[in-house]
C-alpha cells in the first residue's frame, strides 16, 4: 500500500460513525468484504490461525502471518490492517522487524496486544516499532489492544481504571489507537473515550450498542473480531454434516446458490 493508502486509513478513524471492520481470515474473505463495501480490511488472528491449521493464541509462525498479509494486499485496493497478536515474540526488536516486513508488503495498520503480559513489555514493543517505522520513513497505524476486559485483569469495579492506566501508557509509547475488546457498557465506553486521547476501537459483543449509538459515545472503530469467521465455520459445519448424513445433493446445491462468486471477484494470474 502507498503512503496515500496509509493516510486514507488514518482518516477513517476521524468520522463520527465508527469504521466497521468485518475481519477477514484469508485473501478470498478479504476480497469478498471489500466487494460488499468495506472501507478497509482487517484480519482476525483466530480466523487466520484456524484457516492455516493452528490454534488461536500466539502460535502462528511469523512467515505464515506475513504470507497471509501479502496475499490479502494483492487482491484488495482498500487499506489493510492485520492482527499480529503479541507480535509473536517477547523481543521488541523482533516485533519491530515483523511490523517493518508487513509494511514492506503493503500493510498500513496493525493490532498488537498485551494479553496477560506485563504492560511494560508492550510499551517496549510499541517504542521499538515507532523507532523502526520512523527510520524507514514508513507509516503504519499502531492499534494497541488491551485485554483488561477479555482476561478479567482487574476487579469488575476497577476495569475502567485499569484500562485507562494501560491506555495512557500505550499512548505515551506511541499507540495510534486503543482497542478494548469486551467493553460494552455505555458508561465504561464514555469514560475511556474521555480520558484516552486516541480513537477507541471496540469489538462486537453481546449487549453492545449498534454502530450509530457507538459513534455518539465517541467510538471510532468497530471490529467483528472472530465473529464472521466463526459464523462461516458454523455454516460449513452444518452443510458438511448434512451432506455426510444424507448425501443429499439438492440441499447442498440450494445452499451453495446463495454464496457469492469469488471466481469473478478474484484477479487472474
Amino acid at each position: 500500500m502507498s503512503t496515500s493508502s496509509a493516510t486514507k486509513f488514518r482518516k477513517l478513524h476521524v468520522n463520527t460513525a465508527p469504521l466497521r471492520l468485518p475481519n477477514a481470515w484469508d485473501a478470498g474473505s478479504a476480497r469478498l468484504f471489500e466487494s460488499l463495501g468495506a472501507s478497509a480490511v482487517a484480519t482476525t488472528s483466530a480466523g487466520v490461525a484456524w484457516a492455516l491449521g493452528y490454534r488461536d493464541g500466539r502460535s502462528l509462525p511469523v512467515e505464515e502471518a506475513i504470507g497471509v498479509a501479502s496475499r490479502i494486499v494483492r487482491v484488495v485496493k482498500v487499506p489493510v490492517t492485520v492482527d499480529i497478536e503479541n507480535g509473536y515474540s517477547d523481543d521488541p526488536q523482533a516485533v519491530a522487524g515483523l511490523v517493518k516486513r508487513l509494511a514492506d508488503v503493503g500493510v498500513v495498520g496493525i493490532n498488537i496486544e498485551d494479553g496477560t503480559d506485563n504492560p511494560k513489555l508492550l510499551t517496549g514493543k510499541i517504542e521499538a516499532i515507532r523507532k523502526a517505522l520512523f527510520s524507514a520513513g514508513t507509516d503504519v497505524f499502531v492499534n494497541v489492544r488491551t485485554d483488561v476486559y477479555l482476561e478479567g485483569l482487574a476487579k469488575p469495579s476497577k476495569l475502567v481504571e485499569e484500562t485507562l492506566r494501560r491506555g495512557k501508557l500505550y499512548v505515551e509509547a506511541g499507540a495510534d489507537g486503543l482497542f478494548v475488546p469486551g467493553v460494552h457498557k455505555a458508561d465504561d465506553i464514555k469514560a475511556i473515550v474521555s480520558d484516552v486521547p486516541v480513537p477507541l476501537n471496540v469489538m462486537a459483543w453481546p449487549g453492545l450498542a449498534d454502530a450509530s449509538a457507538l459513534g455518539k459515545l465517541g467510538v471510532r472503530r468497530l471490529s467483528a473480531g472472530p465473529g464472521v469467521a466463526q459464523a462461516s465455520w458454523t455454516a460449513a459445519q452444518d452443510a458438511a454434516n448434512q451432506f455426510l448424513e444424507t448425501g443429499n445433493s439438492d440441499a447442498l446445491y440450494e445452499a451453495s446458490k446463495q454464496s457469492p462468486s469469488l471466481q469473478r471477484l478474484l484477479p487472474g494470474t
